[in-house]
């Protein structure tokens, strides 16, 4: 697996499955066009670039650039890195019928020439980018069970309550927060947010 410390903004769910299969990173979906009006996905987009740096990678057809142009204006251009794929005519086999433009997507585009617009970018250190983490004690799904965020009838409302609390998306599943909240905080900073709003079970 690469390792990439940046968030990885990609348009779509099977952009995030492709990257997943080969990259080690925290990869946001912009759900499309949705990015323009959700607020919430866009203030998780500017946590990420405050605490890990973005790396924008979406498709090189014109609306692959419409995201890419709104992200650059949301976003100091400090915290941000672009890769751009190469334009190549096709169609991804899942879908029945060519985009508008002809070109392949994120997830059509070959695993190799992901890899070099990621060199581009500049994200990709040493051979496989084996970037050293500091060591330190991770929010688990043990934490969720114990904090009754996960596990107990009202669990879902406890969870909202939190994402509500830290500004982000409130449709967020238990696996996606606990990923997102392990780059936003220390475990310590978790449980004082926990206590705070008395989660526990």
């Amino acid at each position: 697996m690469i390792v990439i410390k940046e968030a990885i903004i990609v348009e779509g769910k099977y952009d995030k499955i492709k990257l997943s299969s080969f990259i080690d990173a925290m990869i946001i979906e912009t759900h499309g066009f949705r990015i323009f009006k959700d607020k919430a996905q866009m203030n998780l987009i500017r946590k990420m670039a405050d605490t890990k740096g973005l790396l924008i990678l979406t498709d090189s057809d014109s609306a692959g650039f419409l995201i890419r142009n709104y992200l650059k204006s949301a976003i100091p251009l400090s915290k941000v890195k672009h890769a751009y794929i190469p334009d190549i005519l096709g169609k991804e086999s899942r879908k029945q019928k060519y985009s508008q433009e002809g070109k392949l997507g994120v997830e059509g585009v070959e695993k190799d020439l992901i890899i070099k617009a990621l060199q581009k970018a500049g994200v990709l250190t040493g051979e496989h980018n084996s970037a050293a983490n500091f060591p330190r004690r991770s929010i688990t799904k043990s934490d969720f069970f114990s904090l009754g965020l996960t596990g107990s009838s009202n669990s879902h409302e406890k969870r909202k309550k939190l994402l509500c609390c830290l500004q982000l998306p409130e449709h967020m599943s238990a696996n996606a927060m606990i990923e997102v909240l392990n780059s936003l905080m220390t475990y310590e900073e978790f449980y004082n947010y926990a206590q705070a709003l008395q989660l526990n079970p």
